[in-house]
């Protein structure tokens, strides 16, 4: 269920995001609180925890599933032919009592973090402090690589991949729901999962679902169903914090509940993620790397989520009609042969508002382009799960 300190939050970026214009709806902004107060000053003083970042790629990255993680029995959760629909089968095994409190800050102090945090090189995790809200920040240097300020998606650091941002080729459209798995809110809640995937299936129709911890830990079937379903599953977080204003170990924090979530949900242990907000710099990818992840943004935002709906408690500030513009435009542009690259594309799976949205919007877009999950539109990524790891 989603609880008020989420709402708050979405609210508060909602707020914000909408009080600057949206010049052009397919290059976004980040819609997160926490922003520069000056162009002048940059942030990069050291951590206790982190040493000066170092140049070689030895041992930063997981090869095989992360050895931190439990093992679990998940009952054979696979891809299913045909593709499962209608009512969830209750078959998960996990216990939510087994996982933090929901919409909250994990413990960094708990012993199966502690292993995660113990088991990263730290000296290959870059000096910038947890950021807050009226920090300095250099944008022109943008020594961070802090994509809420600058967009960027290139790591200063060598090291590091670059963030996935659009599809590589012209026409793709790389379908993506944020906030996943949507729980019910009552008994028999309509628009609770499997409705969204049901109607993907109904439209043949596969993407990238980025699950929050939280819900999945409420709704582990919904997560094994959109596994069957032929989804591909990624991270958002255990709570949809801003992660650039984390400590390291709340980082570690993070990404662990929500990577041991999914796994014991849908026994694949996950190999990308996307940053709440798309708050994100080279502090955070560091970290995230070593954790075995990927990472995906976007470069065409829906703004479905600031339509006023239960997710952001009403306070969504965009109209249908605005909303239903940037769909129109997108389809408008291919048809004009305007666009230079495919598009990856925003979605949210948070309430009956953003569900009725893709439901209007994806049988048209499937005309105009070639729709299809991320990782079978850009070439830079590896394979989504260690367990069919290339």
């Amino acid at each position: 269920m989603v609880k008020l300190s989420l709402i708050t939050t979405i609210a508060a970026a909602i707020a914000l995001v909408s009080a600057a214009p949206v010049a052009d709806n397919t290059t976004t902004t980040a819609a997160a609180p926490v922003t520069n107060t000056s162009n002048t000053t940059s942030t990069a003083t050291p951590t206790t925890r982190t040493n000066q970042s170092a140049s070689s790629t030895s041992g930063i990255l997981p090869q095989s599933s992360p050895a931190w993680l439990p093992v679990f029995n998940t009952n054979n959760v696979t891809e299913k032919t045909p593709i499962p629909t209608g009512p969830l089968k209750k078959t998960s095994t996990l216990k939510i009592e087994d996982y933090p409190e929901g919409w909250s800050q994990p413990d960094v102090k708990h012993p199966e973090v502690q292993k995660v945090i113990n088991a990263i090189d730290w000296s290959f995790v870059p000096n910038f402090k947890p950021r807050h809200e009226g920090m300095k920040y250099d944008d022109n240097k943008d020594e961070a690589c802090w994509w809420t300020n600058t967009q960027c998606v290139t790591p200063k650091v060598k090291y590091l991949p670059e963030d996935v941002k659009y599809c590589d080729k012209v026409g793709q459209f790389g379908l993506t729901y944020d906030d996943g798995p949507l729980p019910p809110q009552f008994d028999d809640d309509p628009w609770a999962e499997p409705r969204l995937y049901d109607f993907l299936a109904e439209q043949n129709q596969k993407a990238t679902l980025f699950y929050v911890g939280t819900n999945v830990v409420e709704a582990p079937d919904a997560a094994a169903r959109a596994l069957e379903d032929g989804h591909t599953i990624c991270a958002h977080t255990w709570s949809h914090l801003q992660m650039t204003t984390l400590t390291n170990d709340e980082i570690v924090a993070q990404l662990y509940w929500n990577l041991r979530a999914i796994k014991e949900a849908t026994g694949h242990t996950t190999r990308c993620w996307r940053p709440p907000y798309g708050d994100i710099d080279d502090r955070v990818r560091a970290i995230a790397h070593q954790m075995g992840l990927a990472t995906i943004i976007w470069d065409s935002d829906s703004f479905d989520w600031g339509l006023p709906s239960v997710a952001n408690d009403f306070a969504g500030t965009y109209t249908q009609a605005t909303v239903d513009g940037f769909f129109k435009d997108w389809i408008k542009e291919r048809k004009e042969n305007k666009d230079e690259h495919g598009r990856i594309v925003l979605e949210h799976e948070t309430s009956n508002v953003t569900i009725l949205l893709t439901e209007k919007w994806l049988p048209q877009l499937k005309k105009s382009f070639d729709v299809k999950p991320v990782h079978e539109c850009s070439s830079k990524l590896p394979s989504p799960y260690w367990e069919t790891s290339n």
